[in-house]
């Protein structure tokens, strides 16, 4: 295979999703190298994000697209359908691109597709290979499988919000919607995953996904901190449950974050800010001491970095290997040179005009990402897709 065709070359994505979840999972397919045909509905101008501005990108007599940056963020390497799956045409139409493709994912609420013949439980029959992809807010079972399910409802009910925000504040989201996204992964690796028993077996299969249980298994660290000590976890900001110090210190021009993984490193940040008496004092001398007297050690800490300018604290701290970094707006993070070295920060040419994405993170030397299709305006691929003999042709 060419280093130009992508991994998944060939691969052919029905994708009957939107918002979030699904479209981060087949925006990842198709920088991969999948051909991914989006259906959308027309009466109500497609996926919802495409409303979910400003901004917006204008074309060159600055009349206002349907390309939100929202819907940008998740929606490149794919083929926009208009089609109208609630009519007989439409759910024909959704049957033919079915009977070519691999994969077909969606997220209505469970069992909202069995109305239309859409379904899991009819398609496979139809197609007994198609790896089939549901996403939805709590899964297809259990007491709460039909109630809605938006990002921030999962943050809520996995318990993230409990977890993220100032000790003596209210429960905070993420800033970003990191449910959905994290949702996203764990479908394309259950995808990628499906496509490798069917490539061994000729068997697709159904993979159920939840919002709110991809949300659970990301606690991580502070979930299993629960289920061994029975102990609900506090707020603590910036700071570590397991680790001290690792946070945000405010400098005299702004802030740093310390990240002290051992014992080692500790003592030469002891040693940085002239106060080296603290690696040897038996409330800090370990990590486990550290956490129990996380505030006394602040207290100590908080006005020595507040003390020096941010760049002092950083420079000084990555010349003897202590875990150092700023907190940078995005305006700083995109202008950085690790940024254009890493190719985090892409152009590509829609047909309003050229607009600014985010890169691919995922760097493979033999089969690399590609940035094929900027994010479609909706429906432009309809009439090409739907008179095709192989609607899945790039």
């Amino acid at each position: 295979m060419a280093a130009s065709e992508g991994p998944l070359r060939g691969v052919k994505v029905l994708d009957l999703s939107r918002i979030l979840a699904g479209p981060t999972c087949t925006q990842l397919l198709g920088d991969l190298g999948a051909s991914v045909i989006k259906i959308e509905n027309p009466a109500t101008g497609g996926d919802d994000t495409r409303q979910w501005g400003p901004p917006y990108v204008s074309d060159a007599e600055g009349n206002r697209s349907d390309l939100s940056a929202y819907f940008m963020s998740a929606n490149r390497n794919k083929k926009s359908v208009a089609l109208d799956i609630s009519s007989a045409e439409g759910q024909a139409e959704i049957k033919r691109l079915a009977s070519h493709a691999d994969i077909l994912i969606e997220n209505f609420k469970p069992g909202g597709l069995a109305k239309y013949g859409l379904d899991y439980a009819t398609l496979s029959q139809e197609f007994p290979s198609l790896v089939y992809c549901s996403i939805s807010g709590y899964g297809q079972t259990g007491p709460n499988s039909s109630k809605p399910g938006y990002d921030l409802m999962a943050q809520g009910y996995g318990g993230i919000m409990s977890l993220t925000g100032d000790p003596e504040g209210a429960p905070m989201k993420v800033g970003v919607g990191i449910a959905d996204v994290m949702c996203g992964m764990y479908a394309t690796v259950g995808i990628l995953a499906a496509l490798r028993h069917r490539d061994l077996t000729g068997e697709g299969q159904q993979i159920d996904l939840a919002l709110v249980d991809s949300q659970i298994a990301w606690l991580i660290n502070e979930g299993v901190n629960y289920l061994t000590s029975g102990n609900v976890p506090q707020r603590r900001g910036n700071g570590h449950p397991n680790i001290v110090p690792y946070d945000v210190y405010e400098t005299a021009d702004g802030h740093v974050i310390l990240a002290v993984g051992n014992d080692g490193q500790f003592r030469k940040l002891c040693n940085f800010i002239n106060a080296p008496e603290l690696a040897d004092d038996p409330r800090f001398a370990t990590n486990p001491a550290r956490l129990e007297h996380r505030d006394a050690l602040n207290s100590i800490l908080r006005p020595a970095v507040k003390a020096l300018d941010t760049q002092t604290v950083i420079s000084g701290l990555e010349a003897v290997k202590v875990p150092v970094g700023p907190v940078q707006t995005l305006d700083q993070v995109f202008n950085t040179e690790q940024v254009a070295a890493r190719q985090m920060q892409i152009a590509m040419q829609a047909q309003p005009g050229q607009v600014n994405l985010i890169g691919n993170p995922l760097n493979l030397s033999r089969t690399p990402v590609t940035y094929r299709n900027a994010p479609p305006v909706c429906g432009a691929d309809t009439e090409a897709v739907l008179s095709a003999e192989n609607p899945f042709e790039d």
